[in-house]
């Protein structure tokens, strides 16, 4: 038996903070349709915490995972990616963060772990691949990959009693729009809504995966209005995740037994300019389309022009990312940073050899989008523009998904969860 425990902790601000994840939206949330919470599980000496934001920022998640009660390189720190919650990384998505919320989230985030780990008692660990629920639509390319896995774990003590049930599923939180105030886990909500109901006394946890180019069927450019949109609503929100909820809990289950280890990698991924004039040049022609621009076209162009004149004088440099594996037993947690498009998630589930992987992004920093090498001939919002919204000095260069891929299987190959090399 493993030693495991499990805790949720309740992180939801006051109504009057600004939501992120849309530029179009410029009004306060008016109160919250759920809970935002950090909810964590502790296995051995490793856990794994999850926060209803849209991301974390890198030096919050160095510090949470200093700041708590286990080795800081056996932690690992993600965010669901709703984009229901208020601002939570400085400096990045157009708004000001609220200094009072990003405490609350790091201080909730150290909470969980420790709740956790104290509540950890004997306990079994089960593991399985859930079918695809078919929720996820590849929003760049109507052929394009998707991840169908719905990986799921059930933690149960000595009695047999479910403890804590973890989903993930590879599609953006993004089923209610900009014209949403009400803050949101989004569909997460509702498939642990739905995993608790059927294992009473349990808490789960769901998990966010390699969604970059992943959403429940409209383009990037459909959220750049504020019309409401009878189909992105709450109540389809509940019936999607009730559907990647039946999945998980339909998967086989199998008993996993073996050794529980944790390991990393950093490394530094080079940002370029992707536009064609200096910024100063861009400035000029943006703000001066932004004079006769639609008033939400209007918006977006104003982040442009703040970026290209915060950053005409800087390099674009480059990016430290830090890559992370947990072995529960067995299962591999694999977990890489900003937003990774569904082609390069699979690249690392193909070597985990039919194993439960779980293959998460939004993990130990939220910088952005990080497509494959192949995406970038093709343009678009992900690759040409998202950078300026979110507030990096460049793009990522082309290979940075591949180099982060690359450092994730060289960890599970560590770990002796994929295929050795022959001598």
């Amino acid at each position: 038996m493993i030693r495991a425990g499990v805790s949720c902790v309740d992180i939801t601000p006051p109504a009057g903070l600004h939501l992120a994840g849309f530029a179009a939206r410029t009004l306060p949330a008016t109160g919250a349709h759920d809970p935002l919470t950090a909810r964590a599980i502790a296995v051995e000496d490793t856990a794994i915490v999850a926060l209803d934001v849209v991301g974390v920022h890198e030096s919050m998640a160095e510090r949470i995972r200093q700041r708590c009660c286990l080795p800081e390189d056996r932690v690992i720190v993600t965010a669901t990616h709703t984009h229901g919650a208020p601002v939570s990384m400085p400096g990045r998505l157009g708004r000001n963060a609220n200094p009072a919320f990003l405490q609350q989230m790091e201080d909730g985030a150290v909470e969980a772990i420790r709740l956790a780990v104290e509540n950890r008692q004997p306990a079994t660990i089960a593991a399985g691949l859930g079918a695809d629920p078919g929720v996820a639509w590849n929003r760049r390319h109507a052929d394009g990959p998707l991840d169908r896995s719905v990986p799921v774990i059930r933690i149960r003590n000595g009695a047999g009693e479910c403890l804590a049930v973890m989903a993930s599923y590879a599609c953006h939180p993004v089923v209610l729009a900009a014209d949403n105030l009400q803050m949101t886990a989004d569909y997460p909500f509702f498939v642990r809504q739905a995993l608790e109901a059927a294992h009473p006394g349990a808490i789960a946890l769901f998990l966010t995966g390699c969604a970059g180019d992943a959403n429940t069927g409209h383009t990037a450019q459909a959220s750049w209005t504020l019309a409401a949109n009878a189909e992105r609503s709450f109540a389809t929100a509940e019936r999607l995740g009730r559907r990647i909820a039946d999945a998980a809990l339909e998967a086989p289950e199998q008993a996993m037994a073996g050794s529980v280890g944790a390991g990393h990698r950093q490394l530094d991924l080079a940002l370029t300019r992707l536009e064609d004039a200096p910024l100063d040049v861009l400035a000029a022609r943006w703000r001066a389309e932004q004079a006769a621009a639609e008033p939400v076209r209007a918006i977006l162009l104003g982040h442009w022009v703040e970026w290209a004149e915060k950053y005409r004088d800087a390099e674009p440099g480059s990016w430290r990312a830090r890559v992370t594996l947990l072995d529960w037993a067995g299962i591999p947690i694999v977990a890489m940073p900003g937003e990774i498009f569904s082609e390069t998630g699979l690249s690392v589930r193909r070597a985990c050899e039919g194993r439960p992987a779980f293959i998460l992004a939004y993990a130990e920093g939220t910088p952005g989008y990080i497509p494959p090498r192949g995406e970038y001939p093709h343009g678009g919002y992900e690759v040409d523009e998202a950078h300026r919204f979110i507030g990096m000095p460049g793009a990522f260069a082309p290979g940075s998904a591949e180099a982060l891929a690359d450092a994730a299987i060289d960890l599970l190959r560590e770990r002796h969860l994929t295929p050795q090399p022959v001598a």
